[in-house]
Formats: structure tokens, sequence, C-alpha cells
């Protein structure tokens, strides 16, 4: 799969730069396809991380030429909604807010928002109102932080 073959070749130039890389997405698109990368660090992310960023990951791109047609990179931080797709995502929000959507229903329910508490090998604790929910984290087709301001 692309996706897989993008973490496999780019995680190492992210990391060595410094940074994490938190997620990526390939959309194709008429007149070219749009590689997003996000990247983190404790220390918050800015215009010039950014940069640094997309000159390695196009250097690198260049050189592997994993994806055969026309593309545009576009490298920014997750934001504070931030989308949870493994478990270190989620272990790196325990207390947060999230908005969690399952693959199938549990329970006869598929959406859950609540106060993200903790994360177990494969699967997440959840405080929904006034009950905790354990979500397998396989089953979560999307989940994203929902932002307190």
């Amino acid at each position: 799969m692309l996706r897989d073959q993008l973490l496999e070749l780019l995680e190492p130039v992210v990391g060595g730069l410094g940074y994490e890389l938190w997620e990526l997405e390939y959309v194709t698109r008429p007149g070219g396809g749009l590689l997003r990368v996000y990247i983190d660090s404790d220390a918050g992310i800015g215009l010039d991380d950014c940069e640094r960023v997309s000159r390695a990951v196009s250097a690198v791109m260049d050189q592997a030429d994993p994806i055969a047609a026309a593309y545009t990179l576009e490298v920014s931080s997750p934001g504070l909604d931030r989308v949870l797709r493994t478990q270190r995502h989620f272990a790196r929000c325990i207390d947060a807010l999230v908005r969690v959507e399952l693959s199938t229903p549990l329970n006869g329910r598929k959406r859950f928002s609540g106060r993200l508490m903790s994360v177990q090998p494969g699967q997440i604790t959840l405080q929904v109102d006034d009950d905790r929910v354990e979500l397998p984290i396989e089953a979560i087709h999307k989940a994203r932080v929902v932002p307190e301001v």
C-alpha cells in the first residue's frame, strides 16, 4: 500500500530532523495528487519547521520516486483537532476530549465523544458522560481531538 511505503520512507527523514511524523495522506485529484505530511514536536511547529521538513522530504521523494504522477507536497502541524490513528497518538492525548467513530457498532452505537482516560495495548478507554467505555483501536474508523478553548 502506498501509504505504508510513504511512512516507511519518510519517518526516518522526519525523525532525523528532530520531528515526529504524526500522519500523512495522499489524495488523488484532477491535475495531480496532494501529499500532506503532518509533523509534530514537543516545542510545537512553526513555519520554519515546515519549510525544513518540506525540503528534506522533497529531496527523498525525488530520489525514491514512489509516486509516479505529479503531486503537490504540503507539510504542516497536525493542528489542535489532530487525527488519532495509532496507539502512540492516543497515548500522547490522554485527558483530551476526543470524538471517535467506529467501523462497526458497539452495543448499537458507532459514535462516541468523551475524555480519553487511558490507553492499553489495543484499546482506549473514554469517559462518556457517567460511563467508561472501552473501544478496540482496530475498530476505530476515525478519531480526532476536540479542541477545548
